[in-house]
């Protein structure tokens, strides 16, 4: 297969680039930045351009927003909340939400708002880390009551899955609405990420995004990721286009200046709304597949480490969240196999691909991919500027992962 280059081979890598570049040169994707690491080494393509009509090449440190793929790292805020025991994984979460307390359930989860029956128990701070809850983006049904009231009342933001008002009146809004699901019962997206990061600045007395910054990005030196990019690093930022899904034409959804990851959001969101580079996801994931360490530091104890990154749910739980995946509008032309979910993020509890079962990580709507894999000692991240409403970039990814896999040195 080639000399290797401490596990990787050459010709292997070769490839990698070979079909990455055949991506960007097929102009669909403007251009991408892939990192892939395994033990002491680190390998990093920069292909292409920050804009689709040209303009600045892209950089390794170019500034992706990272959508979805925020799940896996903002969830860290509470487990070192966990570690210290100032939450506690069965506790109820009434006393710093007191929103969610009392909650009436709907006796259909696609019938109307006002039919509900009491919920059987309170939501716990466990229901929040597994996404069961009861309250979520149930992409199986996009035009139920429930999800347009979610939007109607201004929870989220049209098309951005976004909460637009600050953390009090989300949370107000969120109360008026009946869950959809018992607590514990149902596995559902997004929407506990978004609550995790309101119970974090609860239980803190900080900002959500300034407890991530002090306890976990600064000891990473995860010194680019945030919940908005500065101006004086916004040139390092590239459009977010999202292609027609009829013409395949480029649309920019967002630009860099003057868009929404330019200023300070009023919602700093654990659900999807960091920016950051390849190489700060790096730091992470490798903490991660260091049980918690990095460097001689501790971020996280292993058992947290543990958690978050070995499958949380019970079968029934599996076989809802696999049909969800088959639904999910920024997965439907991606991988979306996965089987199991730990705490914000996806476990693979199969082998559905070349991917071995353990690996964990998720994806991102705005075309980005970061997994790590402990039976390998691999990471690898792929981070484009084009969004999933057309499987381009989700194609990019697959064959990525594939390529990677055929990479390796073993």
């Amino acid at each position: 297969m080639g000399t290797s280059t401490n596990g990787f081979t050459k010709t292997g890598l070769r490839r990698l680039r070979d079909v990455l570049e055949r991506h960007v040169a097929s102009g669909k994707i403007p251009g991408l930045v892939a990192l892939v690491g395994r033990g002491k080494e680190t390998h990093v393509e920069v292909i292409g351009t920050m804009r689709h009509d040209g303009g600045p090449p892209m950089r390794r440190d170019t500034i992706f927003r990272m959508a979805s793929t925020t799940k896996p790292v903002a969830v860290a805020a509470s487990m070192v909340l966990i570690d210290e025991c100032r939450l506690r994984l069965d506790d109820p979460v009434d006393p710093w939400l007191p929103e969610l307390a009392g909650r009436r359930v709907l006796k259909r989860a696609g019938g109307p708002l006002d039919e509900t029956v009491p919920a059987r128990r309170p939501i716990t701070v466990r229901d929040l880390l597994t996404s069961t809850c009861g309250l979520g983006l149930d992409m199986t049904d996009p035009g139920s009551p429930m999800m347009s009231a979610l939007f109607e009342q201004g929870v989220y933001e049209g098309g951005w899955l976004l909460p637009a008002p600050d953390p009090d009146e989300w949370m107000r809004r969120l109360s008026g609405l009946p869950l959809l699901y018992q607590p514990g019962e149902r596995w559902l997206y997004n929407v506990s990420d978004d609550l995790l990061g309101v119970l974090v600045a609860r239980v803190s007395g900080q900002s959500f995004e300034t407890f991530l910054r002090e306890r976990v990005f600064e000891p990473l030196g995860m010194k680019d990721t945030g919940f908005h990019v500065p101006a004086d690093k916004i040139d390092r930022l590239p459009p977010l286009y999202a292609p027609d899904p009829g013409t395949g034409e480029f649309v920019v959804a967002d630009e860099a200046e003057g868009g929404h990851h330019s200023s300070p959001p009023a919602f700093a969101s654990g659900g999807g709304g960091l920016d950051s580079t390849a190489d700060d996801y790096h730091a992470y994931f490798r903490m991660l597949l260091n049980h918690g360490r990095h460097g001689t530091r501790r971020v996280l104890s292993r058992p947290a480490v543990e958690l978050m990154t070995t499958n949380r749910l019970t079968a029934e739980q599996l076989a809802a969240r696999e049909t969800w995946a088959r639904n999910a509008v920024h997965l439907s032309h991606g991988q979306g196999q996965h089987g199991g979910w730990g705490f914000g993020m996806a476990v693979r509890t199969y082998r559905g691909d070349f991917a071995p079962v353990g690996q964990f990580g998720w994806d991102g709507g705005a075309g980005t991919t970061t997994y790590a894999d402990p039976v390998h000692g691999l990471v690898g991240i792929l981070l484009t500027q084009t969004g999933m409403s057309t499987p381009d970039s989700a194609r990019a990814i697959n064959d990525f992962w594939t390529t990677l896999y055929q990479a390796l040195d073993d």
